[in-house]
């Protein structure tokens, strides 16, 4: 398995660069420049053209890629216009962010569609499986966007169990216990939201396999020798039902990581998602190019991970 690992990351190399030609060659097409809306009024077009020559803006797009990626490759991401501080230092502090929504986001999907797709298989057509089914096209059907602002209306302002938005109380010290403590609070309504519309791919999927699974020819011949039923539905059921619910588990988690673009927006997180949208609005294209071929990275990564999860939870399985 080791080689295989080896082996997926070195295929990952020429994967991302060609990835990262076509990523720069299309931010390079946005309308206007790192420039624009940035600079003083006042500023005369002459300096404004002076400042765009010595930024390397005219220079042909194979100059400036071959530019930038020798800089990446050296850890130089470049300096975002907008924020004035390194590419690779704001992409750390915001993807530090990211990273704790969508272990919230995973963990409670999970939690939520694992137990509601194995109610609704275990006994289908009954009142708890409609039931299921109903929240599940519901949910599939909500946009993030309405269902966010839906929450905030009624947890936030209405009953005010939760702040609106942000990631930290500006009056706490950070690093201090109730810092923290205030963060992961800030964390449950945002989470909580993508999650509950997250979970219909898995509630129907697993429900599916466990109704497929339990008129296969092996769960008929474990029952006709007198197996128990609990042992039939725990070692032949559920058991093969929720290995496909394994082996996406990597996908799901990088899934959500480049996927909460809209919840981060609504609440005001100041995450990925949020850092990509201020990146293009201000035609900042070292942010752009970093967020993007970060986000791409994690992607392959997650594959890699499935395959790794599904090869440990059924040895039987071995990726090639």
């Amino acid at each position: 398995m080791w080689k295989t690992i080896v082996r997926r990351l070195l295929i990952m190399i020429p994967q991302l660069f060609v990835l990262s030609i076509i990523l720069f060659i299309l931010a390079k097409q946005m309308p206007g420049d790192a420039l624009t809306g940035l600079i003083d009024p006042s500023v005369s077009a002459e300096t404004l053209e002076n400042l765009r020559i010595r930024h390397g803006f005219y220079d042909p797009w194979h100059v400036q890629y071959i530019k930038w990626i020798g800089n990446a490759l050296r850890g130089d991401l470049g300096e975002s216009f907008r924020f004035k501080i390194p590419v690779s230092t704001l992409v750390a502090q915001r993807a530090a962010n990211t990273f704790m929504l969508s272990l919230f986001i995973t963990v409670q999907v999970y939690l939520l569609a694992v137990p509601l797709g194995m109610i609704a298989g275990r006994k289908p057509g009954t009142l708890r499986d409609r039931s299921i089914m109903l929240y599940s096209y519901v949910a599939f059907a909500m946009p993030s966007l309405v269902f966010g602002l839906i929450n905030i209306y009624l947890f936030a302002y209405r009953l005010r169990w939760f702040p609106s938005g942000g990631s930290a109380d500006v009056m706490l010290d950070p690093g201090t216990f109730y810092y923290y403590i205030d963060r992961l609070y800030r964390l449950l309504l945002p989470s909580l939201t993508l999650a509950l519309i997250s979970t219909t791919g898995i509630i129907h999927f697993l429900r599916s396999e466990i109704i497929n699974y339990s008129n296969s020819d092996f769960v008929l011949t474990a029952r006709s020798k007198g197996v128990p039923e609990s042992q039939v539905y725990s070692r032949h059921i559920l058991r093969n039902s929720l290995l496909p619910i394994a082996s996406g588990f990597g996908y799901t988690i990088t899934g959500l990581f480049s996927g909460a673009i809209f919840i981060e927006r609504i609440f005001n997180y100041p995450g990925m998602g949020l850092l990509l949208l201020e990146a293009i609005s201000g035609r900042d294209f070292a942010v752009v190019n970093a967020v993007i071929l970060f986000n791409s990275m994690l992607l392959i990564l997650g594959g890699l991970l499935s395959d790794i999860i599904i090869t440990i939870v059924d040895p039987r399985i071995r990726i090639k």
